[in-house]
């Protein structure tokens, strides 16, 4: 999920290079979503695992 972000995130710095700010600022928004997403199943997944180790 992480690597589907900093592609969004490329993709958005590309498109705001050659000036198409609408599919920048969308390619921007579904990169913060999946890296949000992705923080937050990596902490759940982090909190899980020390529950059952300890």
């Amino acid at each position: 999920m992480l690597h589907y972000a900093v592609v969004f995130f490329v993709i958005a710095l590309v498109a705001a290079l050659f000036g198409f700010g609408g599919i920048a600022a969308g390619a921007a928004g579904i990169a913060k979503i999946l890296f949000f997403v992705f923080v937050i199943l990596a902490v759940a997944s982090f909190i899980m695992g020390a529950i059952r180790k300890g």
